[in-house]
């Protein structure tokens, strides 16, 4: 898909989505974090081993992705604004890069799987990019893998919608090939940043 045709399909998904701007739960406390320019981190503890299943119906576990590095984003395919807006900021990340993109895996980790099916989650990548994983499992697992990564996720009711929203926390982690999280980038990073520090960390 050419880059102009991706920009306007995530535009258009943006506007549709948009309802109202979702409040960010920032778990991981700037105490936490050494911090430093364009969102890198040097010490914190985030992260580990989970056992998931992917768009595909196949098992998978943070092993399998090793060897590349990657992206992983929690959100849900219901979201209303932050997901479709973070998912085509990752998606232009990887337009950015240009071929150097192959050596990256993005990932999106349901926080509602009772919706979030396989299936579900198969209609639902290939609207941001072809390279796009969506993962799932059982709640408990979900649990495990948002807690290890220090995400923060609830469901809310409003009597505004048909159905339930969730609030959650809006990170992007990038992963090195080792499995280890070697920056942050947080809501309102521009894809050309991310796709920068990206490239700076293949070159070192």
């Amino acid at each position: 898909m050419k880059k102009s045709t991706r920009i306007g399909i995530l535009l258009v998904i943006v506007v549709i989505a948009a309802a109202a701007a979702m409040a960010e739960w920032l778990v991981i406390r700037d105490g936490d974090v050494t911090k430093l320019p364009s969102g890198l981190i040097t010490s914190v503890e985030i992260g580990g081993p989970f056992t998931l299943t992917d768009h595909t119906g196949r098992q998978v576990t943070e092993r399998d992705y090793l060897g590349n590095f990657t992206l992983i984003f929690f959100g849900y395919t219901f979201c209303p604004d932050v997901c479709p807006t973070e998912l085509g900021d990752i998606a232009l990340a990887l337009d950015e890069l240009g071929t150097d993109s192959v050596a990256v895996t993005p990932l999106m980790i349901t926080i509602d799987p009772e919706r979030d099916t396989p299936a579900k989650l198969a209609e639902y990548v290939p609207l941001f990019h072809e390279q796009l994983i969506g993962l799932t499992g059982t709640v408990e697992q979900i649990k495990e893998v948002a807690d290890s990564y220090r995400i923060f996720y609830r469901r809310v009711e409003d009597p505004n919608y048909t159905y339930y929203l969730m609030d959650h926390t809006s990170f992007i982690y990038l992963l090195d090939p080792e499995g280890n999280v070697v920056a942050l980038f947080r809501y309102g990073t521009s894809p050309e940043e991310m796709a920068s520090i990206i490239r700076r960390h293949m070159r070192s």
